[in-house]
């Protein structure tokens, strides 16, 4: 189970999306304080807190989610779940009889391709994925302190409280994951709302292709707007909407559907919207830390001490450098390249 070491921490320091890249977090955590203990990092009185997305797509996964979960078990860190540790669980748990699927996640060349380097990283250590596979069951949804709030995507205020209702350690089970695959489910939601955000459908049955070649009806929106009159005042995602769209006024029925986080509340720590530029907070109380490291972006962090409007100068960052890309044959405890 995870350590809940953390009433004598002076300070916490938020890490964004890894996604792999585990010689930069060892770089970050460096620069952050952190030193190897016997072969686990540590801070003399702080401690991290990943919002999530350990694996896919890096180079390193294998390596990175030995360094995490054994700073976890230490106690010198806290993680919460990210959609692509749901994802992972899903694409690997084969689904009920009757239901007309293989997996909880089905097996489509997508799906495929965003766990491939995942599933080769650990091609000749099965045990030790299903290992993983198990940690994942153990991290939380999300991470509430006094002085803030972690959240891989979204803080709905509504449905935490009733999922945490059902579930107070804030963790899945097997079953939550069954019933995810039902659409418009209270379990589907939540995974949807938390882990990947919430979305508005493109007026008039209108579809944009993304940088990445996929085209989709809906858009990313913002959870923390503040009284926005136009559909670009609420989106948020690296594609742009065509301009007649985010030109457009919202609707009352389009309103209704956007989340608000009041200013009023703690701050609130996100990864997972690819972010790129220069950190620096959405919102007084609203941070995202993923600013696209496997993407050759920046590893980021905030160094929380209580404060309750984020600042600028908080953010410390470390930019990923091509070395990170470079294949390797994954060992641990010989040369470190795990």
């Amino acid at each position: 189970m995870m350590a809940e070491q953390h009433s004598a921490f002076r300070g916490f320091d938020l890490i964004g999306d890894v996604h792999g890249c585990a010689l930069t977090l060892e770089k970050l955590l460096e620069q952050l304080g952190y030193r190897l203990r016997q072969g686990v990092y540590e801070h003399p009185s702080r401690q991290a807190v990943f919002v999530g997305d350990i694996i896919d797509r890096g180079p390193r996964i294998r390596r990175a989610l030995h360094r995490v979960r054994d700073m976890v078990e230490r106690g010198s860190a806290r993680i919460v779940m990210g959609n692509h540790e749901f994802n992972a669980l899903g694409y690997c748990t084969r689904a009920r009889p009757g239901s007309g699927k293989t997996h909880i996640r089905d097996h489509t060349e997508r799906h495929r391709r965003l766990i491939a380097e995942t599933l080769e990283a650990f091609n000749h250590y099965e045990d030790e994925w299903h290992d993983f596979l198990e940690w994942f069951y153990e991290l939380p949804l999300f991470i509430e302190e006094p002085g803030f709030r972690v959240v891989h995507a979204c803080w709905n205020e509504q449905l935490i409280r009733q999922f945490q209702a059902h579930y107070p350690d804030a963790r899945i089970n097997e079953e939550f994951l069954h019933a995810s695959m039902a659409k418009g489910s209270f379990a589907a939601k939540v995974s949807d709302h938390l882990l990947r955000g919430t979305d508005m459908k493109l007026p008039d049955s209108r579809a944009m292709t993304g940088k990445d070649g996929l085209t989709r009806h809906h858009f990313r929106t913002k959870f923390w707007t503040t009284e926005p009159n136009t559909y670009g005042d609420v989106v948020f995602q690296p594609d742009p909407l065509p301009e007649d769209i985010a030109e457009r006024v919202l609707t009352d029925s389009d309103r209704k559907q956007l989340i608000h986080y009041p200013r009023s509340e703690r701050p609130v720590f996100v990864g997972h919207y690819w972010r790129s530029g220069r950190p620096a907070p959405l919102a007084p109380n609203v941070a995202c830390l993923d600013y696209s490291a496997v993407k050759y972006g920046k590893l980021v962090a905030y160094r929380m001490d209580g404060e309750q409007t984020l600042r600028h100068d908080k953010f410390v960052w470390v930019e990923v450098e091509r070395p990170e890309r470079v294949s390797e044959k994954y060992r641990w405890g010989t040369e470190g390249d795990l």
